[in-house]
């Protein structure tokens, strides 16, 4: 079974590896793969099964209303519903969810400051000491492939995240919303002090993660002398769109920049010139602004996930330097 099948070759090593352990029949499920790779399948495997077979395939998460991570727990309720042929150890209880103070939490949201209801997606992992809020670019949602990649690696490393919709569906009618800065930082602020305000945040250090104009907004937002946010992190982003105002930002921030991405790598580094709080600059070698290229979303997200566990736990300190990414 895979998520979906581009080039084929990771399943038809699959298939061939069930061969070689003995199966007697080999059986490829996938909702979505190019139509050459389902047609080299039927090489590999004795059946093929594909829901769709779209020409032109793009990116495997574009086919997802919902394309988060499955978790161990996910799995082992599927193979229990399957019954005890193929599941006969698991158990179909769902892991605890504590819902007073306590964390253990992965569910949606309505984050709902005064006059609004926006949809979000939480995660709160058992113990974790801090939260990140993201801030996603023009054009995106809380369903963006690449903000939940970043989001599962934070997960991972005991941080809490937080994707919601920085616009009503009626606003984002009006393409100028997706660009006003001051709407946009406004929002982040407001949807901050929501997440303030729940009992089971209480005690949590909270960062921003921003991208593209999201990454401008967080910046300004920062900047406010009531912002309480302890760290910020920006993917791809804009932070010229700060303009003045980066000088008053205090919170430590990383800009991470494609290296391929000229013209905002050339951004970044004047808008890291104005900054005055502990900062840096890293650079992901290869990368174009979308970090679609094999291995550099991954870095960036291990950036992202190094710079959070440094600065959002009691012991945080900063580390102002630039650097390159390897």
């Amino acid at each position: 079974v895979d998520d979906g099948v581009a080039t084929g070759s990771t399943a038809r090593a699959a298939c061939q590896v069930a061969r070689a352990r003995g199966a007697r029949r080999v059986i490829v499920a996938t909702p979505v793969a190019a139509p050459d790779a389902v047609e080299g399948l039927r090489g590999d495997a004795d059946e093929v099964i594909c829901v769709l077979t779209p020409q032109w395939l793009s990116a495997i998460g574009a086919w997802y209303g919902d394309f988060r991570p499955t978790s161990d727990a996910d799995v082992r309720e599927l193979l229990a519903r399957a019954g005890p042929v193929y599941a006969p150890n698991y158990s179909a209880q769902p892991p605890p969810r504590d819902d007073g103070a306590g964390r253990g939490r992965d569910e949606e949201v309505i984050v709902d400051p005064p006059a609004l209801a926006l949809p979000g997606h939480l995660v709160l992992p058992d113990g974790a000491s801090g939260i990140v809020v993201f801030v996603h670019g023009s054009g995106s949602s809380r369903r963006s492939p690449r903000n939940r990649y970043v989001a599962s690696v934070l997960n991972a490393a005991g941080l809490g995240t937080l994707l919601f919709d920085l616009l009503t569906s009626d606003e984002e009618a009006d393409r100028a919303n997706v660009f006003d800065i001051d709407l946009l930082a406004d929002r982040l602020v407001r949807v901050t002090t929501w997440l303030r305000a729940q009992r089971w945040a209480d005690g949590l250090h909270i960062g921003w993660f921003g991208a593209s104009t999201g990454a401008g907004a967080a910046l300004w937002a920062a900047a406010d002398p009531d912002a309480t946010v302890s760290a910020i992190v920006s993917r791809g982003g804009r932070p010229d769109l700060a303009g003045a105002r980066l000088a008053d930002v205090r919170a430590p921030t990383l800009l991470i920049v494609g290296g391929l991405d000229t013209v905002v790598l050339r951004l970044n580094r004047a808008a890291q010139a104005r900054l005055r709080c502990p900062n840096d600059l890293a650079v992901v070698p290869g990368a174009t602004h979308l970090f679609e290229e094999p291995g550099t979303l991954a870095a960036a997200a291990s950036l992202a996930r190094d710079w959070f566990t440094d600065h959002l736990r009691p012991t945080a300190h900063a580390h102002p330097s630039s650097r390159q990414a390897g």
